[in-house]
């Protein structure tokens, strides 16, 4: 597993947390830092397996 994809999960990870942690004292803006975080991670997630999609056809047609 590289480390991009690993760091990548680690923000989608962090954003839950802090979310969580955000919802449970009550602090909105800490809640929609993690939810921004997480939507980040996730959508960093998606670019990631399109980029290891595009590498895996290009492989193949060699």
């Amino acid at each position: 597993m590289d480390m991009d994809r690993v760091a990548r999960s680690a923000k989608q990870v962090n954003g839950a947390i802090k979310q969580a942690v955000g919802k449970a004292a009550g602090d909105a803006k800490l809640e929609s830092e993690g939810k921004a975080d997480k939507v980040e991670g996730q959508a960093l997630n998606a670019i990631g397996g399109f980029k290891d999609t595009i590498k895996d056809m290009l492989k193949r047609k060699k």
